[in-house]
């Protein structure tokens, strides 16, 4: 699935490439890609969201950290030699939030990798609201054989196992 800059990624393209499913998938769409280098996409949040945005009334700045890095995933998932393999969040070394985002907000997320090796790496992600900067960091992830993890004992649909 090669796609340059300016290519976009629909909803089903996404999730051939995630596991995440609703609730959890924090990617509307792909806007742009560029492979192993950069990748930008969007989300709207509304009050109906899982982790319960009505309640909150503000977009936990976990949920934009993740959302970067599920954009990560994409960028990194998508080669042929990555099939069959998932990717881990190993360490956040620095996570700023600059403004709140609320339900009804649409935000552009943008990931770039800094490192990347067979098995690990290190991803740069920023969320901005139209222009303004809303919230940035560094994620370092691993990379695993999907068959491996499950033979080791990690379920992916069972948190309790983690």
């Amino acid at each position: 699935m090669a796609q340059s800059l300016d290519e976009s990624m629909t909803p089903s393209e996404i999730q051939r490439i995630l596991p995440h499913r609703y609730p959890f998938l924090l990617v509307d769409r792909v806007t742009e890609f560029l492979p192993a280098q950069r990748i930008e996409g969007i989300k709207t949040f509304t009050v109906n969201e899982a982790y319960g945005a009505s309640h909150f009334l503000v977009v936990p700045c976990g949920i934009l950290l993740e959302m970067t890095t599920q954009l990560g995933a994409i960028l990194v998932l998508e080669r042929p030699e990555m099939r069959a393999k998932i990717a881990m969040i190993l360490q956040i070394p620095s996570a700023y939030v600059h403004a709140v985002v609320t339900p009804g907000d649409t935000v552009r997320a943008v990931a770039q990798v800094l490192k990347l090796r067979e098995n690990f790496g290190e991803l740069e992600g920023k969320v901005y609201r139209d222009h303004e900067l809303v919230a940035e960091g560094r994620m370092r992830f691993g990379i695993a054989s999907a068959d491996a993890l499950m033979a080791s004992g990690l379920r992916m649909n069972n948190p309790t196992s983690v």
